[in-house]
């Protein structure tokens, strides 16, 4: 197809799966509305709809919770093909029934770049709105995903972090007791290839984590310590540690002076917690479980997400530029979500191998910020050619460019939209 071509296609993808204000994922697979796919596909649909594109991420922020978090699935209505449903969470944080964790913040940075694209009074308003709710998200992380102020974000569930089988959560995982976990019928294997997705073993400790919070009421405090996964992810730390940059900038340009200290005193401890998540055998931003102070020893996507969090250093910036070009060497299309030398790598299964547009999207933005266009570039044309190839899948095998996961995918389309399509590029340039 040509790229005016893929361009419809793309629009349509993100039209057909607009239920009335928000986008599901894609129809079947994920029938819900999804926190940080929402945002991504308010960035493809500000490139022909910024009302719908506002539209999209203050209809994400009805469903926040009383205490400030924002849940990574709003459950608007109850359709059986989606399990773990509403009753299986059992939460009560909010307006709308939701899952009871949240999911990586990109909010405020997709926020910024929607006023960039439109400065008008009336975007002005519609930031103004949202940023006491954005800068009320930002508290909780900092709060109870950060406890003791180690400067570096946890997830107490594998799919908080957004990638929900990557091998960094596999150890943590098997500390997990499965228990109080009711018989069940997965959904997600009736729609994609079961090699495609987690095992169940994997599914049993997932269900078992939700067991564990729902007992003491989701109260974000006592699931902080009595969680039995609470693992630092440098994918959270490193989004959120941009988003509060992007936060900071929109509290400047909107007039939120008042907010500014605090944000800063974020920004300050992320930036120096960041280090307790650095291997210094691999040479990058691993996960560490906080409960063992274990690190985890493989290089995934999310190690690339430092200059996207603004880390410049050189100490960190070459060996990540050396990793790139390994990795480079190993597989045909970049970026895979795990190091394809590790054993835990699966070209094919979820978040163990396959290539992400939206994350790719993520680290080429921070390459380029970073004064290396040439690795950025390279992202994008990747991503392009992935979708060139494959359609707007969930995902990629970054050896084979097989399209894998759902089809019709929403942020994959909101991604060459915004980003990844060749006009793009002609654009920055």
């Amino acid at each position: 197809m040509s790229q005016i071509e893929l361009d419809q296609v793309a629009r349509k993808i993100l039209t057909d799966n607009d239920q009335g204000g928000y986008t599901v994922p894609t129809k079947g697979l994920y029938p819900y509305q999804w926190n940080w796919d929402s945002v991504f596909v308010a960035r493809g649909f500000a490139t022909f709809d910024t009302d719908r594109a506002w539209r999209e991420i203050e209809l994400l922020f009805e469903g926040q919770w009383r205490d400030g978090m924002v849940p990574h699935i709003l459950f608007r209505k109850d359709d059986p093909s989606y399990f773990p449903g509403p009753s299986v969470w059992g939460t009560d944080g909010g307006p709308i029934p939701s899952s009871g964790h949240s999911q990586p913040p990109v909010a405020a940075t997709i926020v910024r770049d929607l006023l960039e694209l439109d400065a008008s009074d009336a975007a002005l308003d519609r930031a103004k709105l949202l940023f006491p709710k954005i800068l009320q998200w930002h508290r909780w992380f900092m709060a109870y995903r950060d406890p003791d102020n180690l400067g570096v974000i946890a997830v107490i569930h594998p799919w908080e972090s957004g990638r929900d089988n990557l091998p960094d959560w596999d150890d943590a995982l098997r500390g997990v007791e499965i228990k109080d976990v009711a018989p069940y019928e997965r959904k997600d294997t009736s729609h994609v290839d079961p090699a495609m997705r987690p095992h169940k073993e994997d599914y049993d400790r997932y269900l078992s984590i939700v067991a564990a919070c729902r007992k003491v009421g989701w109260e974000p405090e006592k699931v902080a310590r009595t969680c039995p996964f609470f693992v630092a992810d440098p994918g959270i730390t490193f989004i959120l540690l941009r988003a509060c940059r992007d936060l900071l900038a929109l509290a400047d340009r909107l007039g939120e002076t008042a907010a500014q200290p605090e944000v800063e005193g974020w920004i300050s401890r992320m930036e120096t917690g960041a280090a307790r998540l650095w291997n210094s055998e691999l040479k990058a931003h691993v996960a560490m479980n906080l409960r063992t102070g274990k690190q985890s020893d493989g290089v995934s996507s999310a190690s690339f997400l430092a200059p996207y969090a603004g880390l410049t250093d050189p100490e960190v910036l070459k060996p990540l530029r050396e990793h790139f070009d390994r990795i480079s060497a190993k597989v045909r299309y970049l970026m895979p979500s795990y190091d394809p030398e590790h054993q835990a790598y699966e070209h094919l299964r979820y978040w163990r191998g396959p290539v992400w547009a939206m994350v790719n999207f993520m680290i080429a933005r921070g390459f380029a910020e970073a004064g290396d266009p040439g690795r950025s570039d390279r992202l994008r044309r990747d991503t392009a050619a992935l979708i060139q190839t494959g359609g707007f899948a969930e995902y990629f095998s970054p050896e084979t460019a097989e399209a894998a996961g759902g089809g019709s995918f929403s942020w994959t389309a909101a991604i060459w939209l915004a980003w990844a399509r060749p006009s793009q590029a002609d654009q920055a340039a």
